[in-house]
C-alpha cells in the first residue's frame, strides 16, 4: 500500500511540474498583449505590411497585437531585439528580404544570424519594386535614364532605406547591369529616402510599391519601371526594366512574420495558421492589391526555403559588387 501511495505521490508530482511546461509551450497562448517589432521607420513597406497583420491578427488572438518600430543600421537593430527577445510568442518581426536574406552577406560583425536566431513563421505578401525618379529628371524610360546616367558622370545618385536593405542591393544591382556609375545614398528609412528623391537629392530610388505608391499617385515622383520580369496585373500600364532596357532584371521584396529562434512549434504553427487566414481574407487581398503587393501562402518550412534560397542569390549580388555596410 505504501509503495502504491508513494508511487502515486511521484507520479503527481512529476504532473505538476510538466504542467507549467506544457502552458509555456503555447496551450493557454496568447494571454496577453503581443509586440511585433519593424526594424524601419514608420511609412515604409514592411511598416504597412506589419500594421495591417497586427490589426487582423489582434482580431483573431483576442489580444492586442502593438507595432513597434525599431528602426536603425539597415534593419539590423530591431533584428537584433527580435532574436534576442524571450521565444515565448510574446516578441515577433515582420521581416523582409533585406533583414533576412540580404543583411548576412553585407553586414560581416553582425551580433545575431538572421538566419539562425530567428524562427519563420510564415510569408505574408510580396511586391515588385519600382524604378522611381524626380519630376525634374529628363527621363521617362529605364534605357533613358541608361543614356543619362552615362551621360552625366559622377552626377547620379541613388537612394535607400539604408545599408543593406533590398533599396540599396537593387541600386546596385542596376548600377551593375546598367553600366553606369551611381554613387549610394543611404537614408534612415523609405520615409526619408522618398523625400531626398522628391527633392532631387538623389536621381534613382528603386523601392517597394506600398511605399511609394502615395506618391505616385500625388504625381510627387516618376515611376518609369517595375522591378519584376512580367508586367503587374495590378498596374499594367508601367513598364519592367526586363522589357525597356534591361534584359532579366528582377527585384522582389517579400515580408514575412518571423520569432525568436527557439519558439515553441506549438505556437508558431498557431501563427502560421492565423496567418494563412489572413492572407485568404478578402479586404485583405484588395488592400495588398490596391498597394500593389500579392499575398502569399506559406508554411513555416517553405519560408525557411525562400529565405535560403534568396540568400544565395543577393549573396553573388554582394559579393560581386563590393557592396557593404559595416
Amino acid at each position: 500500500m505504501k509503495t502504491r501511495i508513494r508511487a502515486g505521490l511521484l507520479a503527481y508530482c512529476a504532473l505538476t511540474a510538466a504542467f507549467p511546461s506544457a502552458m509555456a509551450q503555447g496551450a493557454d497562448y496568447p494571454n496577453k498583449a503581443i509586440t511585433m517589432i519593424v526594424p524601419f521607420t514608420p511609412g515604409g513597406g514592411t511598416d504597412i505590411m506589419a500594421r495591417l497583420v497586427a490589426e487582423k491578427l489582434s482580431r483573431a488572438l483576442g489580444q492586442p497585437v502593438v507595432v513597434d518600430n525599431k528602426a536603425g543600421a539597415g534593419g539590423t537593430i530591431g533584428t537584433e531585439l527580435a532574436a534576442r527577445a524571450e521565444p515565448n510568442g510574446y516578441t515577433l518581426m515582420m521581416g523582409s528580404v533585406s533583414t533576412i536574406s540580404i543583411n548576412p552577406s553585407l553586414y560581416k560583425k553582425l551580433a545575431i544570424n538572421p538566419l539562425k536566431d530567428l524562427a519563420p513563421i510564415g510569408l505574408f505578401a510580396s511586391t515588385p519594386s519600382v524604378i522611381a525618379v524626380p519630376n525634374s529628371l529628363p527621363v521617362n524610360s529605364v534605357q533613358d535614364l541608361i543614356t543619362y546616367a552615362k551621360a552625366n558622370p559622377g552626377k547620379v545618385n541613388f537612394g535607400s532605406a539604408g545599408n543593406g536593405t533590398s533599396h540599396h542591393l537593387a541600386g546596385e544591382l542596376f548600377k551593375q547591369q546598367a553600366g553606369v556609375d551611381a554613387q549610394h545614398i543611404p537614408y534612415k528609412g523609405s520615409a526619408p529616402a522618398l523625400m531626398g528623391l522628391m527633392r532631387g537629392d538623389v536621381q534613382i530610388l528603386i523601392a517597394n510599391m506600398p511605399s511609394l505608391k502615395p506618391a505616385i499617385d500625388n504625381k510627387q515622383i516618376k515611376p518609369i519601371a517595375l522591378t519584376s520580369l512580367e508586367r503587374s496585373p495590378q498596374f499594367p500600364e508601367y513598364s519592367t526594366a526586363n522589357e525597356s532596357g534591361l534584359p532579366g532584371f528582377e527585384v522582389i521584396v517579400w515580408y514575412g512574420i518571423f520569432a525568436p529562434a527557439g519558439t515553441p512549434e506549438q505556437i508558431v504553427n498557431k501563427l502560421n495558421a492565423e496567418l494563412r487566414k489572413i492572407t485568404a481574407m478578402a479586404d485583405v487581398r484588395k488592400r495588398l492589391n490596391d498597394q500593389g503587393a500579392d499575398p502569399i501562402n506559406s508554411t513555416p518550412r517553405e519560408f525557411a526555403q525562400r529565405i535560403q534560397k534568396d540568400y544565395e542569390i543577393w549573396k553573388k549580388v554582394v559579393d560581386s559588387s563590393g557592396a557593404k555596410a559595416d
